[in-house]
């Protein structure tokens, strides 16, 4: 072998390895970074020991496939997530002729969304404003203190931004996936109860007007979902999916972060 063919080989190999070990490195932060971003910051506080409105933890019912609906679902050349489409796979019983040579048939399930793709995941901590407690220390002698105590009741709704066909599943396959993105607990509706408050002081020297703002986060979800026609086709022994008519469609979602408040404090 040519001596310098190996010198000039060894190079080329070592800069390859470090462009690999570049591109993990920057692949591990940016999954680092993208988690740091849902870490509370120091002002934002848990009040599901402290809620006076008892909030239902919303949990995606995530059907979980047969063996049988397994093996089908691999015959689909789309990934397909539909919760509400894999439970009627499960309750479906198909079972194709043994002595069906030359037997064909196709069964229609319906136009439906097969996928989400998740795309940008934000949090934005002062979604909506819940509350406000003031204080007037003008003309005081003393440092007073204040509280966060919640006035009244209130409701915080996240939306889809846009209009969309089977809205209740594309929103179920939406909170999933901002789930497993954030693990944060998320709803699409939650409740601050009335009287709900916190322990945390915030003092107002003398002349003074103190004034503490709450706010209820949210995530911020972006992405696409994947429709198409649904077909269990039967082909003498054998049966699979095929999906028509593949489209997608940009969504997006505010979904409120579940039995936590975002204090903001100023003095006036």
């Amino acid at each position: 072998m040519n001596k310098n063919w190996k010198i000039g080989f060894v190079p080329i190999l070592l800069l390859m390895i470090l462009l690999v070990n570049h591109s993990v490195d920057a692949a591990d932060k940016d999954k680092k970074k993208e988690k740091d971003s849902f870490d509370l910051p120091k002002n934002v506080l848990p009040i599901s020991k402290e809620n006076t409105f008892p909030n239902v933890t919303e949990n995606v019912e995530m059907m979980e496939p047969s063996e049988e609906t397994k093996a089908l679902l691999k015959t689909a050349d789309i990934n397909i997530e539909n919760p509400e489409l894999i439970a009627m796979l499960n309750e479906t019983t198909i079972n194709p002729s043994p002595i069906g040579i030359g037997y064909r048939a196709s069964i229609y399930l319906g136009r439906m969304p097969l996928e989400y793709k998740s795309e940008d995941t934000s949090v934005i901590w002062d979604y909506n404003q819940v509350n406000e407690n003031e204080l007037n220390n003008i003309g005081g002698k003393d440092v007073q203190e204040l509280q966060y105590y919640q006035n009244k009741e209130k409701e915080i709704k996240g939306a889809l931004t846009n209009k969309i066909s089977n809205t209740s599943i594309v929103k179920k396959m939406m909170l999933e996936s901002s789930k497993q993105k954030t693990n944060l607990p998320l709803s699409f509706t939650t409740k601050i109860g009335r009287n709900t408050k916190l322990d945390n002081i915030y003092e107002v020297p003398e002349d003074k007007s103190g004034l503490l703002e709450t706010y209820a986060p949210a995530i911020n979800e972006k992405g696409k979902v994947i429709f198409g026609e649904v077909y269990v086709r039967l082909r003498g022994t054998s049966k699979e999916i095929e999906i028509k008519n593949v489209t997608k469609q940009g969504i997006g979602a505010w979904i409120p972060i579940q039995d936590h408040v975002a204090l903001s404090f100023q003095l006036k």
